[in-house]
């Protein structure tokens, strides 16, 4: 009995352990050039810009910033109708150095950080997320206007022209 006890308490830590892996936010394996390179590809055909949240799953400012976008329909729709996201890891496993030195040394600003490419893949904007917090949290409004200054929309010089009276 205490044999059939203990491999349903192995298999059942099995399969904890193998969903978290599976629901990592960010992968230490992935190479963060290529991620970049495939966000400002997709983001070119899509006429969006791309956000790239660097950090790590070990950083709980980092989880909580993405559970907010998710779970907030208006940071959640501006994200899927102007950016393309990428999660690029900094952790001991893989520091992403010639990535981050693409980026301009975003690490500077803590964690999370984020970075606004633009659909040619140069960098348009870089975010210390301590700026979007309120309290223990992050502020809603602060992040929503965050994304919002930053869409692609907002670089249309049709959208500043005024025509001067005559």
């Amino acid at each position: 009995m205490k044999n059939i006890l203990l491999l349903v308490f192995l298999i059942v830590c099995s399969i904890v352990t193998y969903s978290q892996e599976k629901k990592l936010l960010y992968i230490p394996t992935l190479d963060a050039m290529k991620q970049l390179d495939d966000a400002v590809i997709k983001a070119k055909s899509e006429n969006k810009n791309v956000l790239v949240q660097v950090g790590g799953n070990w950083c709980p400012w980092c989880i909580k910033f993405n559970h907010l976008c998710l779970e907030t329909p208006k940071i959640d729709s501006i994200l899927k109708s102007s950016f393309v996201v990428i999660h690029l890891n900094y952790s001991r496993e893989n520091r992403n150095y010639p990535a981050l030195e693409r980026l301009g040394y975003p690490q500077r600003f803590g964690f999370p950080v984020l970075v606004v490419l633009n659909s040619k893949g140069e960098r348009i904007h870089t975010q210390d997320s301590g700026l979007l917090e309120k309290d223990n949290a992050y502020d809603t409004l602060k992040v929503f206007t965050f994304l919002n200054n930053w869409t692609p929309q907002v670089f249309n010089s049709e959208r500043y022209n005024v025509k001067e009276k005559e």
